[in-house]
């Protein structure tokens, strides 16, 4: 007994399979390429943290600070790599103010990593 297939069918089928094949591989959660290390600042000084994630779709980078996104004139965030890599610039650097532990938070579509590194700053002389 012959299968009942057309080599139309067998088109059809082998072209959705190759679409829901790719799909699956298209998403890919966000992992990091480059973290942040902690640091030690002097206090007037200047403090870089540099955060790279890699994903499908794309992730974007989001600095936070004590659970809240960063926002001062004294913190410059640089991007790169349309989104997916990013560059906390911190100064001048305050004792008080400046020293905390910084969140790197890379997030897509398909999910959100988080890592982190603490910046202490010493007084200067």
């Amino acid at each position: 007994m012959k299968p009942n297939f057309s080599i139309s069918t067998f088109v059809v089928v082998a072209a959705v399979l190759c679409c829901l094949m790719s799909s699956i591989e298209a998403d890919s959660k966000p992992n990091f390429m480059k973290t942040p290390e902690d640091q030690i600042g002097i206090s007037g000084g200047v403090a870089s943290f540099v955060c790279q994630a890699i994903g499908e779709p794309k992730p974007r980078i989001t600095w936070m600070k004590k659970g809240k996104k960063v926002s001062s004139q004294r913190f410059e965030v640089i991007e790169f790599d349309d989104g997916s890599g990013s560059v906390l610039r911190i100064q001048p650097l305050r004792v008080l103010r400046d020293e905390a532990i910084y969140e790197c938070m890379a997030t897509s579509s398909v999910g959100e990593i988080n890592t982190s590194a603490k910046l202490t700053v010493l007084e200067g002389r």
